[in-house]
């Protein structure tokens, strides 16, 4: 699968040539470090300063080899397809080279990264319901008043917790469909490209 490159990433892996060869391992090791603890300004002014360029060139070259590295990671770009998607740049062979064995060398540790940013969503448990039945009150001797009273139980960190909702059976009806026709279009080729892509 080909990396898409807009043309602001293109502009600010553009910078690397400005930077040099050589500085291709510093502002990767940038990149990675990015990646793990945020963004550290003062790191970027003395790579600035040690490389004789502009803290701005330093910038965008870091914030440019941070998207190359964790989207190839994301979609385990193979070799022959990180080398095509490269190419456009129309860097040197050289610099074709340094890319790749960056990505080489640091794509399970990104994916790891990215695997720890994943946020830690509640999983289904159990489920309990009841449905009550309203006959009659003081005031109407005849009605008939359905409730749909549902207890979702749910993990979380180790954690359970439980959810109590209730509603009437026309809106859980509803709601079933509306979740039936979501499952529908979960299948359709759109989809699948999407989710396909977010592993």
């Amino acid at each position: 699968m080909l990396l898409v490159l807009s043309e602001e990433q293109k502009a600010h892996l553009g910078c690397l040539p400005q930077a040099g060869d050589a500085a291709v391992g510093e502002l990767g090791r940038l990149a990675l470090e990015l990646l793990r603890r945020g963004a550290t300004p003062r790191a970027c002014e003395a790579t600035a300063r040690k490389l004789n360029v502009g803290v701005d060139t330093v910038q965008h070259g870091v914030e440019g080899l941070a998207y190359l590295l964790t989207e190839s990671s994301k979609l385990m770009v193979s070799e022959v397809d990180f080398q095509d998607s490269i190419h456009v740049l129309g860097f040197s062979e050289e610099l074709n080279k340094l890319l790749l064995q960056l990505y080489l060398d640091n794509r399970k540790e990104i994916r790891s990264i990215l695997g720890e940013l994943t946020p830690k969503l509640p999983s289904y448990h159990s489920l309990e319901w009841r449905l009550d039945v309203q006959l009659a009150s003081r005031s109407l001797r005849q009605q008939i008043k359905p409730a749909v009273t549902i207890k979702l139980h749910l993990n979380q960190n180790e954690d359970q917790t439980a959810q109590v909702l209730q509603t009437d059976p026309s809106t859980l009806l509803h709601l079933i469909q509306q979740l039936e026709q979501a499952l529908g279009e979960m299948k359709t080729n759109h989809c699948r490209r999407i989710v396909r892509n977010m592993k």
